[in-house]
């Protein structure tokens, strides 16, 4: 059956696997069933994964009150923080969301026949039922006329296969009592709604090992690594930025437990459960801000501590939901999968690193112009990196869908879900460029009142809006090429362009100061949407069934 839908796709008009972007593209705002399941995964998703770094810009604008030397410090505190939780969070985030989707996919396809048979048995009782009732008439009938000879000539007339009918046993009434079905354990935990899923479990135990050593590593390396970012032993930035890092690494258990949580629900295609714990979570930072920035007077500190409290909060809430529907204790620790978890989180680790040391990176050639530019480069990266993850709300929707597409076999819906949401995020990112610019224009006053740090704003904002488009086609490849685990691919492609971008940052921040540092950025984000392109457009690896080669 799958190698048919694979041969009906290569038989199509589409002799160059390129063309697949541009397949059905009227149909990109068509709401028929594959673009209302990707909506309904991707706004919820959407929204929860905007909802931390708008948390982060409204942190940005409280501390913004402060003084450039504090936004500026937080602003290298978050970045290190940021990589850190990137570097360990971001390839099991990725690995349990596909393992998951496949999962869950695998045990309900397994578990359709089994429906079907019970189905036909319910059938096969309610025809005996009918039966029954039918010679009971006729008998009655017979009865009713006081003709016992009658009564058996009928009964003689009765078709041999309804006359056998009585042989049947009724699932409610045998020999006139009632029978009560005999307990089932499996039924019981059908009616708990619990899934046996090992990666679930899994991906809880490595995030909390992984949060753990995290925050370990953070609090007892925080000065080094603010040297390595540029704050040096004698910067005014140094204080601030130590305060922040170290009592905001005290919420990194937490916030690595969320995030592996989140992953799993979203491989059930469950985005608004996350959604709903982000925002009880993020509105809890929100209101203790002021209070302790301000009110108490803690500063750098008072926000740090806001921001660790609200991130155990959502890793509560997600823990409470996930009990209701993951059996997380194994029977065995054989059912757990550390290998398969392993093997593939190498190859995103090494992704995730080669990804974020550019932005980090960028960050620290920022650094060393001076606080003030610092200053206005953290208020433009927040907003760039905000804007450019509501295109990661996609990229989830993608992710399952097409994780699921490849455990079915069904090759046809896998291509056309990773046609649809490129589309997708390509007329996201035009709007998100029109938004972001037309916004930090007139709203960069809300994030400092210095006119040389408003000034620097102003000129990287052209960069800001203008990438949009690149970066939401850039998130949402990563998306597709999870979804149909071409984990090696993302790996390898993302080293060799951070490679040739790390290369481009030394060079232009150099030359060209803050603007060679946007530059230098939107090369980046080029290479990246480049390495997407060719992966699916030239039909290889999983996609090599688009050029007429199935897959094993």
């Amino acid at each position: 059956m799958a190698e048919d839908k694979a041969l009906q796709l290569a038989e199509r008009k589409w002799k160059m696997p390129i063309l697949v972007f541009f397949r059905d593209a009227r149909l990109v705002f068509k709401m028929d069933e594959l673009g209302s399941e990707i909506l309904r995964i991707a706004v919820p998703a959407a929204m929860a994964l905007a909802a931390d770094p708008i948390a982060s810009l409204i942190d940005t604008a409280f501390i913004g009150h402060l003084g450039p030397v504090e936004i500026a410090a937080v602003g290298v505190s978050i970045a290190i923080f940021n990589q850190a939780s990137k570097v360990t969070i971001f390839p099991l985030v990725s690995i349990t969301t596909s393992f998951v989707a496949e999962e869950d996919t695998v045990q309900r396809v397994r578990n359709e026949p089994q429906k079907g048979e019970d189905l036909d048995k319910k059938d096969s009782a309610k025809t005996c039922e009918v039966k029954e009732l039918v010679l009971e008439d006729v008998m009655l009938e017979n009865l009713e006329k006081g003709s016992a000879t009658d009564t058996e000539k009928n009964k003689d007339s009765i078709p041999e296969d309804d006359f056998k009918a009585t042989a049947c046993k009724s699932p409610t009434f045998a020999e006139g009592k009632s029978v009560k079905e005999k307990p089932n354990n499996n039924n019981k935990k059908k009616k708990k709604g619990r899934r046996h899923i090992p990666s679930a479990s899994t991906a809880l135990i490595v995030g909390g090992i992984l949060g753990l050593v995290q925050a370990i590593f953070l609090i007892f390396c925080a000065q080094p690594l603010l040297s390595i970012m540029g704050v040096k032993s004698n910067s005014p930035m140094l204080t601030p930025a130590r305060k922040y890092l170290t009592l905001r690494s005290l919420g990194s258990p937490a916030v690595l437990l969320s995030l592996a949580m989140q992953g799993v629900f979203r491989g059930f295609k469950d985005t608004k459960t996350p959604l709903y714990a982000t925002v009880a979570g993020d509105v809890t930072n929100v209101i203790l801000d002021p209070i302790f920035i301000f009110v108490c007077k803690l500063g750098v500190s008072g926000a740090a501590i806001a921001h660790v409290l609200s991130q155990y909060l959502i890793s509560l809430i997600l823990l409470w939901r996930l009990m209701k529907k993951v059996d997380l204790l194994p029977p065995s620790l054989k059912d757990l999968q550390f290998g398969r978890f392993l093997k593939n989180g190498f190859l995103l680790l090494a992704r995730v690193i080669a990804a974020t040391i550019c932005v980090t990176l960028a960050a620290s050639r920022a650094t060393r112009l001076g606080s003030t530019p610092m200053a206005a480069f953290q208020v433009c990266l927040q907003v760039w990196l905000t804007s450019s993850l509501l295109a990661d709300g996609l990229a989830v929707a993608g992710q399952a869908i097409i994780a699921c597409a490849f455990a079915e076999k069904d090759y046809q819906k896998a291509t056309t879900a990773a046609t649809r949401v490129l589309q997708m995020s390509f007329v996201l990112g035009l709007g998100l460029a029109v938004v972001v610019g037309v916004g930090l224009h007139f709203g960069d006053g809300i994030f400092s009142k210095d006119p040389n740090v408003l000034h620097i704003i102003s000129i990287g904002i052209p960069f800001v809006a203008a990438t949009q488009p690149i970066n939401s086609i850039a998130f949402v490849f990563d998306g597709v090429n999870f979804g149909a685990s071409d984990f090696a691919y993302s790996a390898y492609s993302m080293v060799l362009v951070a490679i040739a971008s790390i290369a481009t940052i030394f060079i232009l921040s150099k030359t060209g100061g803050f603007i060679g540092i946007w530059v230098a950025l939107t090369i980046f984000m080029g290479l990246r949407t480049f390495a997407g392109v060719w992966r699916k457009g030239t039909g290889t690896g999983p996609w090599s069934f688009l050029r007429g080669r199935l897959l094993p």
